[in-house]
C-alpha cells in the first residue's frame, strides 16, 4: 500500500513553470523529490534535494499543536521556525545557483 502511494507520487510530479519556461530553478524546486525520498526513508537524499523540507515539516506539525494546546512560547518558536526555514531556502537556492 505504501509503495503504491510512493509510486503514484513519483508518476504525478508537478512541473515547475520557472524550470519549464525560463530554464531556471525556483526556490521550491526539489521539494517534491525530497518529500518522496523522505517517504522512502532516505534522509540524506532528502536533505540534499531540498534542505528546508524537514524543518518545514516540523513547523507544520508544531503549528496545529500550538493552536490546540496554546504553548506559552509557541508563537515565538513558530516565528523562529519561519525565519530558519526562509534562511535555509534562500541560502540553499543561492548555493544551487552558484554551483
Amino acid at each position: 500500500m505504501f509503495e503504491k502511494l510512493i509510486f503514484w507520487l513519483e508518476s504525478h510530479l508537478f512541473l515547475c513553470p520557472y524550470k519549464t519556461y525560463f530554464d531556471i530553478d525556483c526556490m521550491g524546486c526539489g521539494m517534491q523529490r525530497s518529500f518522496i525520498a523522505l517517504l522512502k526513508g532516505n534522509l540524506s537524499e532528502s536533505f540534499y534535494l531540498y534542505p528546508a523540507l524537514i524543518p518545514l515539516l516540523l513547523m507544520l506539525v508544531f503549528l496545529p499543536l500550538h493552536l490546540v494546546f496554546k504553548f506559552k512560547h509557541g508563537a515565538n518558536l513558530l516565528k523562529y521556525f519561519f525565519i530558519l526555514n526562509i534562511g535555509i531556502v534562500v541560502v540553499s537556492y543561492f548555493i544551487k545557483l552558484v554551483a
